[in-house]
């Protein structure tokens, strides 16, 4: 059956390109940022901006000697990735105390995006923000639509200067034409900023995490002697992942194995002591299935800090579409899922939901999971969200007011 929204999005979206300011292209993690993008590119043309520069600013010699070699690294033509898909990177330098850094950024990354934009043949446009600190260049770019697609609570993470994240996040929520918001607990405040406000929630590429049930599916080498029962985390550990916690769980179950996969970006000295915990460092993303096959149940063992609590969690999903038994930390997005996922408040209640979870393998368990979370695509969030920007443009063209979904799935 031919989808009725086609000729809308083929008639809008004909020969515009998206100007796309998203975290590091080349990051460990795969993120929403990336998912989205690489979709958005089998679509249109697109050019992908690293937008380094949200972190709080220092004063060092060596800081300064950095971003002025990121500075001249920017002056090179964008990197052609694949059809219709281009990758550059336009530091900001973080010295904006200094007189003259904010004007000089402000200028240089504007100069430095539309020679990239020439560069990648983009003529018409759309702005599509997944940071808030380059929002600056919001309608400053020739663009026909602005799109922020709004994933965290930005403001909130270790590292970064509040201050100026939490302004240019209200100003780019305020500004942008759209504004897409993938954690629920943000959704009401940005709202409150900007009536074209859409809930877009994260989607998983459903068909990569289920080969964790495929039983032609290897589990790698190193986790194929690790005593059972294994559990297992995918993703980062940085300084929002509760270290003592899983410290803590190790040495009451001495006899399980806990399977950390990712790049440790925190103090991790606790862990690396306790011979039941490994941790592998980050991975392929088209290999994680295969480290969740080893997997008895998977954690999500956040810190509860304000961060978290306006956290959409990617793993989250991704947990669910391998079919393994869920025990994670509770926020508003989790707990729509608490029928697959087993919720603790403390760590007695997580070392509980573990014990339950290991022995939670059968296949109706798995295949549950597993359905709960087979609509909810990359390939659908995207089309979803791609309608709503077809109809903005559409309504845009005829210089009508937008009247827009409020919610794309669950």
């Amino acid at each position: 059956m031919l989808d009725p929204r086609e000729p809308l999005k083929e008639a809008t979206l004909k020969n515009v390109g998206v100007v796309y300011f998203g975290n590091d292209w080349h990051a460990e993690n795969r993120t929403s940022s990336h998912h989205v993008a690489t979709r958005l590119a089998r679509t249109m043309p697109l050019l992908y901006v690293d937008s380094p520069g949200m972190r709080a600013p220092s004063a060092s010699g060596r800081d300064f000697k950095r971003a002025f070699r990121k500075i001249f690294a920017a002056l090179k033509p964008p990197v052609k990735v694949s059809e219709n898909f281009w990758h550059c990177t336009v530091p900001q330098l973080p010295f904006r105390r200094v007189p003259g850094v904010e004007a000089f950024n402000r200028l240089f990354s504007r100069w430095a995006v539309h020679r990239a934009l020439r560069h990648a043949g983009i003529t018409r446009r759309i702005s599509w923000f997944v940071v808030p600190h380059p929002g600056f260049m919001a309608k400053h770019l020739g663009e026909e639509l602005c799109v922020f697609y709004c994933i965290d609570d930005y403001a909130a993470h270790p590292g970064v200067d509040p201050a100026m994240i939490a302004q240019r996040d209200e100003a780019l929520s305020r500004d942008a034409d759209l504004l897409f918001v993938a954690p629920p607990a943000l959704l009401e405040t940005k709202r409150a900023l900007n009536p074209s406000t859409v809930f877009a929630p994260h989607g998983v590429d459903v068909e990569l995490f289920r080969r964790a049930c495929d039983p032609q599916t290897e589990v790698p080498a190193a986790a194929r002697r690790l005593s059972a029962p294994v559990i297992g985390y995918i993703g980062s550990v940085h300084e929002w992942i509760d270290i003592e916690l899983i410290a803590w769980l190790a040495r009451e179950r001495p006899h399980w194995s806990f399977l950390l996969v990712g790049h440790a970006a925190a103090d991790v000295s606790t862990l690396r002591a306790l011979p039941n915990v490994h941790l592998v460092g980050a991975q392929p993303y088209a290999t994680l299935p295969a480290w969740a096959k080893a997997f008895d149940a998977a954690i999500i063992p956040y810190r509860l800090n304000r961060q978290v609590a306006n956290a959409n969690p990617l793993k989250l999903r991704e947990y669910l579409a391998t079919g393994k038994p869920v025990v994670s930390v509770r926020n508003a997005e989790i707990e729509k899922f608490s029928r697959w996922v087993r919720i603790a408040d403390d760590h007695a209640g997580f070392l509980a939901a573990l014990n339950d979870a290991i022995h939670d393998q059968g296949e109706e368990a798995t295949a549950a999971r597993i359905a709960a979370v087979a609509d909810q695509t990359w390939d659908r969030r995207v089309e979803d969200v791609l309608d709503t920007v077809a109809q903005a443009m559409a309504l845009r063209q005829q210089n009508s007011p937008l009247s827009l979904p409020v919610t794309h799935g669950n």
